[in-house]
């Protein structure tokens, strides 16, 4: 960063502008080239003058963009967190939002070329940005280049705080919509991050309220809705969503083209294991074209009907009950009660003497008002017996206190 930061007086911006100008001109020759560096200097110098910033980053970006092959990596940083800091001079966030726009234009113009290079730069911009929509613009701008420039691990740590973003930027609806899928898609690809990815997904689809002005928008959602159902299916160890109750995915139902798509996830959702089956039987090069794995669906629709299996109130699943309904021998059944527990869908205990599974908990596979009202249910039960036992002990407490009082007016 020597050759760019000044030793003299002269302002950085000033600095910055004579160098990258000297060295685009530097092939032209003297005679060419002093002339043209003057020029250039002199335009800047005049930006500054009457605080031309928008047209002061126009003028410095083109002649760093000539040199970015010609400069080391730490120079170009240099030379663009100098532009960078021009949008803190401008009179308004309007400005500042133009001035950002030109020089993420410039960043992300060539994203393979020093990609990871090209983020920094952005999240420098980012830092320097003050007005929480100018920050949201560089933040997407920052994903598009980490997804097309392959270094998406440079990014994915932030997703983390994606609520507070949120709470800063204070975006609409549109902008959320397309926010959580990018960050779903650069996901995606990732076996490590697939949860994460099916989750903004989800966020992105639930975006969608299903009104009639967004009837058109919500169309556009068909495919990934269908990818957010194929996604759940193929998991091995997501056995709870609420795509049922979402609009852009309740849209599918009617769908000439992806209705078998929206069925099978309510299979997954509402049936057990032979209505998977009679579906399979029926549509298999469907499941294939998908990319869905016939052994596997059976593996999680097993465990799907377990659940259900489990939803009868006295939580009690007879052994005959549970191989009829997984379609498994008699020895495979505490085989499948294990799987279960360890798949974190069922707690429970197997009383073999009487061939019972006793269920103290499961995975709802669905979670609407019906759950919810059960759980209100139990929340009021557990209170009941908490202030049942509290009375108990208070009761208790007083007892004692009067046995104690009047044992100790018998001893005097």
């Amino acid at each position: 960063m020597a050759t760019v930061v000044p030793t003299s007086d002269e302002d950085p911006v000033l600095a910055v502008v004579r160098f990258t100008s000297e060295l685009s001109w530097a092939d032209a020759g003297p005679e060419v080239a002093e002339p043209q560096v003057t020029r250039l200097c002199m335009e800047a110098q005049e930006c500054l003058v009457i605080g031309g910033w928008l047209d002061l980053v126009s003028l410095m970006l083109t002649s760093a963009d000539l040199i970015i092959q010609r400069v080391a990596e730490k120079d170009l940083e240099c030379i663009y967190t100098v532009i960078c800091s021009l949008v803190s001079r401008a009179s308004s966030p309007d400005e500042a939002l133009e001035m950002a726009k030109l020089i993420t234009s410039k960043i992300i113009q060539h994203p393979n070329d020093k990609p990871a290079l090209r983020l920094k730069l952005l999240f420098n911009l980012y830092n320097l940005l003050e007005n929480p929509y100018s920050k949201f613009f560089v933040y997407m701008k920052a994903l598009d280049l980490a997804a097309s420039g392959k270094v998406t691990e440079s990014i994915i740590q932030s997703f983390k705080k994606i609520d507070s973003f949120l709470e800063e930027w204070n975006i609409g609806i549109v902008d959320q919509r397309n926010l959580f899928l990018s960050i779903s898609n650069i996901l995606k690809d990732n076996k490590s991050t697939a949860k994460d990815s099916f989750a903004f997904l989800t966020r992105y689809l639930a975006t969608f309220s299903g009104d009639d002005e967004e009837s058109y928008t919500m169309n556009d959602a068909k495919e990934e809705a269908v990818r957010a159902i194929i996604e759940f299916v193929k998991s091995p160890d997501m056995f709870q969503c609420d795509l049922l109750d979402m609009p852009a995915v309740g849209q599918l139902e009617n769908d000439e083209k992806y209705a078998l798509i929206y069925q099978l996830l309510k299979i997954f959702l509402t049936h057990r294991l032979d209505a998977y089956l009679d579906f399979q039987s029926a549509n298999s090069a469907l499941l294939k074209s998908y990319g869905l794995v016939h052994e596997d669906c059976v593996t999680k629709m097993r465990l799907m009907s377990l659940i259900d299996l489990s939803s009868n109130a006295s939580g009690e699943i007879p052994y005959s009950l549970i191989k009829d309904a997984l379609q498994i021998t008699d020895d495979e059944v505490e085989y499948w009660v294990v799987k279960a527990i360890t798949s974190k869908v069922l707690n429970c205990k197997m009383d073999q003497l009487n061939q019972l599974v006793i269920v103290s908990r499961r995975t709802e596979r669905v979670f609407g008002p019906v759950q919810w009202q059960a759980l209100r249910s139990k929340l009021g039960i557990w209170r009941g017996n908490i202030a049942g036992a509290i009375n108990t002990i208070q009761s208790k407490k007083i007892s004692e206190d009067g046995i104690q009082a009047s044992q100790a007016m018998t001893i005097r």
